[in-house]
């Protein structure tokens, strides 16, 4: 592990309260930009196929990522660092749930301001401890033109309407999150966000893992793993997956993206 025990709390902390936290230069980049050059032909492929049926706004495209190399990557899904936070954010035996990108193109837009999930108990109107979360990396940089994250902190310990009120009012600030090939972010869902334009010619992929409590079921995101990669993966990382099907081969798996409902 790359941080102490002390740092890994801090972390957790800035997760609890602020609905989320930033590891600076996580990942290596040059792995990241090789997962860039192996998404273009999927995100092109996905772009003609889908033409039309834009649910997450226009020019803006939810991929899944197939479970293969150079993607299926433990170093990346079942990093150390990573999975100590998560824990002490959605308890000991938390799963993986989602393996995707969201990559705005030229000539998106700004998307309603939305929450990933609904609360847990929306009838008494109190928000939850965590149980479902999102690590976000993204495989470019993250710039002001080409379409950055727009958050909110701490919004997900309000309900949505308290959270959109207090941003009408200006008493919480929509702030943009510049990232650098490297660095990933760790989310709590529930807090109200956005996606920005790209203004420029070269796709925005942001990579998203889900994992969430080991009771809460969205079988819209599943991960379709392929055996031969399940037969080589760790004791660690089948934990982690356990509830996603395995197939024979990708090949026999419809790759039209179920994850239509998206914003709560």
């Amino acid at each position: 592990m790359r941080y102490s025990q002390s740092e890994i709390e801090q972390f957790t902390h800035e997760a609890i309260t602020r609905g989320q936290c930033v590891l600076r230069g996580h990942f290596p980049a040059e792995k990241l930009r090789r997962w860039n050059e192996e998404f273009q032909p999927l995100l092109e492929a996905h772009v003609e196929r889908e033409r039309g049926n834009e649910n997450r706004g226009a020019q803006r495209y939810y991929v899944t990522l197939p479970f293969i190399e150079p993607f299926a990557d433990e170093e990346i899904f079942c990093d150390a660092d990573v999975l100590a936070i998560v824990e002490n954010l959605v308890g000991k035996d938390f799963v993986m749930c989602q393996f995707a990108t969201d990559t705005p193109l030229r000539g998106s837009d700004y998307q309603d301001l939305h929450r990933d999930t609904p609360p847990l108990f929306p009838e008494i109107k109190v928000e939850t401890p965590s149980f479902q979360l999102a690590v976000n990396f993204p495989l470019v940089d993250v710039t002001e033109e080409n379409g950055p994250f727009e958050t909110t902190y701490g919004t997900h310990l309000m309900t949505k309407e308290k959270g959109l009120q207090k941003i009408e009012a200006g008493e919480i600030k929509l702030e943009k999150l510049m990232m650098k090939t490297g660095d990933l972010m760790i989310r709590d869902v529930r807090a109200i966000h956005r996606g920005t334009p790209n203004k420029t010619d070269v796709p925005r992929p942001m990579c998203v893992v889900g994992y969430s409590r080991r009771w809460l079921f969205r079988p819209e995101v599943s991960i379709r793993i392929p055996r031969h990669t399940w037969e080589s993966l760790s004791w660690r990382s089948k934990h982690l997956l356990r509830f996603n099907p395995r197939v024979e081969s990708l090949d026999e798996v419809d790759t039209a993206e179920v994850y239509q409902s998206f914003a709560y």
